[in-house]
């Protein structure tokens, strides 16, 4: 293809412009899956009408229709990401665009991150100059940021996916067309093609039930729809939007579920660089994830420096090989429902246990007072990590037994120390351990499957991706509660009388 007028055009590209400097434009009807089923109705409703019906069949017809697959005509113009960055400014790197195929044969190939040449740890992989990197400084400046943040209501992934927003409706003449077309392409899909649960039917979500992350999808789904609530209020507020865009109220010119499917590919992509001000700490970078994939065990980081955001690998790479970077401590329930994936080598894979002195002992004040003397709180959470469970346990028998406490004297005794250790009988450590054991149980019992129903459907290369991932995330929580009931079980039988009966607790701790 010869694109040398396109290079003739390109050779002075004009920098990106600030959200408070985008005209109105005439809105695209190319569908996409995030903003293109909208734009027909937002083009009919610059009458300011309230979102019609017509409005939400057009958002549902663009998801039955999948993404919107770049034509062949578009590819042409504008060539691929990659091509599109060196044009503007990316210097020379390693890496190059490969692809592998979706699960699903409706949508296209998932793109990624390989190596172009044979690297070793420390080779700078590539460098984006700043100018090819979204931040809120870039498209909002620290004014508008300050009052934007000052509000308290909108998270700078919020403010960037309604910027990304009304870029798209720009179509072709937005700057950011080729960037946020790769989006497109991706559709919020993490390493594995699957989306974050915070996209996932109601009976897909069942996949997760039984575990904790279920209730944190929907917890995560509630804060989205308050922040879209939210956009009009902001958008009022921040004067500079108001100048340019009076007939784009946010929520009239974006239905929620555009907007939440904006939110969940920005959250997908976007970075947090360390050492950098307030309004660049949250950045989306071209090259960089998901088209990077996550590993728990990885060094590597894009980080700040001098005019460009760098990658510098941990390893060596053949050409070809899939580059990967460290997406922070995160445990698998959020690499989830983040990015859509589940790290089965994960070692800061944890479970939350969360223990609470009763409120109703009439020595409440006493033992709140000893748990902080030693570090805890009222209501304490405890992590469990993955092949760390009988530490867990351990850590948590002194609070429980501090809960069991109940004559007076022993209160007292327990004041006057200065350990954590609480002295109790045989009879009120075997019902903490009960306690515990009984917790892990019912636990365990939420879990529509066992573990090896669970082995059997991962070994079923037909299953459904996001069962899969969902499967593979409970099973590594019923491995880690095993685990741990296994633990309470063996304190139980090191007990030195088991014919001793778990003393009687009337204000024992609560389990959450």
């Amino acid at each position: 293809m010869d694109i040398s007028p396109l290079r003739r055009h390109c050779i002075s590209p004009p920098p990106p412009r600030p959200l408070s400097a985008l005209p109105r434009l005439s809105v695209s009807l190319r569908r996409s899956p995030w903003l293109a089923s909208s734009f027909l109705s937002i083009h009919r409703r610059r009458n300011l009408c309230c979102a019609s019906s017509s409005s939400e069949t057009l958002v549902e017809e663009g998801r039955r229709h999948g993404e919107a697959i770049v034509s062949k005509k578009g590819d042409e113009e504008f060539g691929d990401l990659k091509s599109w960055m060196h044009r503007n400014g990316l210097p020379p790197c390693k890496v190059m665009l490969k692809e592998r195929p979706s699960h699903d044969k409706k949508h296209s190939p998932i793109h990624y991150v390989a190596a172009s040449e044979d690297l070793q740890a420390g080779d700078v992989a590539f460098s984006v100059p700043n100018s090819l990197v979204v931040t809120l400084e870039r498209v909002l400046g620290n004014e508008t940021i300050a009052e934007l943040l000052a509000t308290n209501k909108l998270s700078e992934l919020a403010c960037l996916a309604l910027y990304l927003m009304y870029e798209k409706k720009q179509g072709k003449k937005s700057f950011w067309y080729p960037y946020i077309r790769e989006l497109d392409r991706q559709r919020g899909r993490g390493q594995m093609a699957v989306e974050s649960p915070l996209l996932w039917s109601e009976s897909e979500l069942d996949y997760l039930t039984g575990s904790p992350t279920k209730a944190e999808a929907l917890e995560r789904a509630e804060g989205i729809k308050r922040e879209y609530n939210e956009l009009d209020t902001v958008w009022f507020m921040a004067g500079s939007l108001f100048q340019q865009y009076p007939y784009d109220i946010p929520t009239e010119a974006f239905p929620f579920e555009i907007f939440k499917q904006a939110f969940v590919a920005v959250q997908s992509c976007v970075v947090h660089l360390q050492k950098v001000s307030l309004a660049r700490r949250f950045a989306l970078v071209p090259l960089g994830p998901p088209l990077l994939a996550y590993r728990s065990n990885c060094k590597a980081m894009l980080t700040a420096v001098d005019g460009a955001v760098q990658l510098v690998v941990d390893r060596a790479y053949k050409a070809g090989e899939s580059i990967v970077v460290w997406c922070g401590p995160q445990p698998n329930s959020k690499l989830l429902i983040n990015y859509g994936f589940v790290d089965e080598d994960n070692a800061y894979d944890r479970l939350v246990v969360e223990a609470a002195l009763n409120t109703d002992d009439p020595q409440y004040q006493d033992k709140r007072m000893v748990a902080q003397r030693n570090g805890k709180l009222s209501i304490q959470t405890f992590h469990v990590y993955a092949g760390k469970e009988r530490e867990a346990i351990l850590d948590m028998l002194p609070y429980l037994r501090l809960g069991y406490v109940s004559d007076p004297s022993e209160m007292q005794s327990v004041i006057s120390s200065q350990g954590p250790i609480c002295l109790v009988s045989p009879c009120m450590e075997r019902a903490v351990l009960d306690q515990l054991a009984d917790y892990f149980k019912s636990r365990l019992a939420r879990y529509p499957t066992t573990l090896s129903e669970d082995e059997s459907l991962l070994a079923d290369p037909t299953l459904n991706p996001k069962k899969r991932v969902a499967t593979q995330l409970v099973r590594s929580e019923k491995k880690m509660l095993t685990a741990c009931l296994q633990a309470a079980v063996d304190l139980i039988d090191q007990l030195p009388d088991h014919t001793v009966s778990p003393c009687p607790a009337p204000y024992a701790p609560i389990f959450k």
